[in-house]
This record gives structure tokens, sequence and C-alpha cells, in this order.
């Protein structure tokens, strides 16, 4: 759903940057919070897996192919407003290295993408996890239905924009009719996805999966006849080896470089569901060429490697290992910021 450049009119694009820009900055105080020492490592690692997996294309129907928003996963992985951030780095990522989303379009695609995504999701999760039972087969379920929802809701919010700065004359009711339909079919493949990362990293390490926090049946004792809570048990201090994430963060690393550097050559060739309705309803007539065509790495593949795997393969792994290094740069300076404001707190009130 990257919207290229000319696709909405210059104010409309300038405003969409300004909600853009506010949202990131709320997203860099908020994430302060999220952010913890174990986390903020993870965070890069979720941006770098979501920039690998927009590259799966997969078939829908009709000619057309969707590939992951990212917004629900990021946010549940790492939380809401980190998930904002880790959204943006990414797009960000795409627009500059790979010519992927326009560079004047960058706003209105942080806004659909990753701030709409982002928040309907995370409202939806936090009201299912409130009313389903607290485990963690229903934390997946709830991943998988935010998820479900955050996609047509994302193309609905598109939809407005271009209701407001659209750059062609095309009836409204056919714009709304064709994103929300085939979205609604590519939110199922996106929540799949969200539902069997979440759940995979729920398996392993619970406690470093944000939307993941407090689950689990707590635990009962039979007392006369009836079940009642067990008292709470004192935690104990945790093994450095248990604390570590080294080994989650080698193996989500070394994924998203497999999924990007080989998986990516068997994603589906068909345009995307935005790219598809542009071309059906003559919403691209005014498409302008992206200022970063020019980029040895435009198109996701390297210039002057003719080998379509090899340039294509290659292409993934440097996205990835771009968008995770620029990525963890951002959360280790949020997350130093935090620490740095903690500690002259402290030294305040000793004053």
């Amino acid at each position: 759903m990257h919207v290229p450049d000319g696709f909405i009119d210059a104010p409309v694009s300038a405003a969409a940057g300004v909600v853009a820009a506010g949202a990131v900055a709320v997203g860099l105080r908020g994430a302060r919070r999220e952010l913890d020492q174990r986390t903020a490592p993870l965070a890069g690692l979720v941006a770098a897996f979501v920039f690998a997996v927009q590259m799966l294309n997969f078939p829908v129907a009709a000619g057309t192919s969707g590939h992951l928003l990212g917004g629900a996963l990021a946010a549940i992985l790492v939380g809401p407003y980190t998930g904002v951030l880790c959204i943006a780095v990414v797009l960000l990522m795409q627009g500059i290295l790979f010519a992927d989303g326009g560079l004047t379009a960058l706003g209105v695609n942080i806004t659909v993408m990753g701030v709409v995504t982002t928040v309907v999701a995370y409202v939806l999760f936090r009201g299912l996890t409130r009313v389903l039972p607290r485990t963690r087969r229903s934390t997946t379920a709830a991943a998988f239905v935010a998820a479900l929802v955050s996609v047509p809701a994302a193309a609905l919010a598109f939809t407005l924009i271009y209701a407001i700065g659209g750059t062609t004359d095309v009836p409204l009711g056919k714009v709304l009719t064709a994103m929300v339909g085939v979205h609604v079919l590519i939110g199922i493949g996106e929540a799949a996805i969200t539902a069997l990362t979440v759940g995979a990293v729920i398996a392993v390490r619970p406690d470093l999966v944000h939307g993941a926090r407090g689950t689990g049946a707590p635990l009962k004792l039979r007392i006369d006849g009836e079940l009642v809570d067990a008292p709470a048990a004192t935690p104990s201090p945790a093994p450095v080896a248990a604390r570590s994430t080294r080994t989650v963060w080698a193996a989500g690393l070394a994924a998203a470089l497999v999924l990007a550097g080989f998986v990516s050559f068997y994603a589906s060739a068909n345009p995307d569901g935005l790219e598809k309705v542009a071309a059906d309803q003559g919403i691209d007539e005014k498409a302008q060429e992206h200022g970063a065509a020019d980029s040895p790495l435009a198109d996701y593949g390297v210039r002057n490697i003719t080998d379509a795997r090899l340039s294509g393969g290659l292409a993934g792994v440097i996205g990835v290992g771009a968008t995770v290094v620029v990525g963890s740069g951002v959360f280790w300076a949020v997350r130093s910021r935090r620490t740095s404001e903690g500690s002259d707190a402290r030294t305040t009130g000793s004053v």
C-alpha cells in the first residue's frame, strides 16, 4: 500500500507530513516508557523483520497480491508508540534506498501504514485481551483479529485522504469499494503472519512480547471442594542467561535475512492492492517518477547485477542490514535518553 508521488496533491501531502511528524514525536516520547534494557535492541530487529516480510507479496485474487503492513505486529511485540517508530523507519528505508513509496508521500504512508494500523490494531487488541481469558492462546487470537481489521482500516484511511487531496477525478464510491474489498482479503494474510509470529515469540519468550505481559491463567487451589486463586508467589531473580535476548535477536535476524535474501525471490509478482486499484480505476494517471529512482537499489535490485535472484537477494540483505542498524540506533538513543532523564531526576531529588 505504498502511495507513490503524484497520487495526493501537495497541500494534503504536506498536511499528512505534519501529522506523521507529530505522530513520530509522540512515538519518541512514548517509546521511552516502553523500551527497557532488553527490548530496546529487539525494536530494531522488529523493524528489520517487518522490512523483510514486506518483500514477500502473496497472491490474493484477480491478479492482485498483498504484503504485510506490520503495524499490528510491531505494536503487539514492542508497544504502540515504539511500533509507530518501527514502521516509520521501515518506510524511510524503503523510500530512500529502494524507491518504494513516494518521498513527497512519505507523510501519507507513515500516517496510513504506520499510525492508523498501529492505533487501530492495538486498541482492538487491548479490548479483546481484556474480555478474553488471559492465556497465550487468547493473546494470539486477539493478535489475529487486530491485524485483520487494521488492513482495511488503512485502506479506508487512504480513501479519506484521496477524497480530500486526490489528483484524479475518480468517483469516491468506486475507490472505497475497491480499496476496502481487496484489503479485507490482504488482511487475512496479514492476520495469519501476525498471529504466527506473535505465537512463536510467546512460545519462546513471552516476557519479551509487550502485548503478552500478564497473560497466563492464575494458579488455582482446591479448598473444601472449591477452586480459589493461589497466593501470588514471590518472583525470584532470573539467571543472566534466562534474561539474555541474544538468542532471540540472532534467530530473528537470521530469519529476516533468509526471508529477504532468499524467500523473497518466490514472492508474487502481481501488483499489490493499491497498485491494482490505481491501475483499474485510473488513480495513477498523474503518478510521478520517484525522487530516488536513480538509487542503486531501486526496485529491490542491485544495479549492474544481471542475475535476478542474486540482485534481489542481495538488495534484501542490504535492506535488512540497513534497517536493523538505523532502527537499533534510534531505539538505543531513545532508551539512553530515558536513562539519562532518570539519572537527572534522581540527582535533582537527592540535592
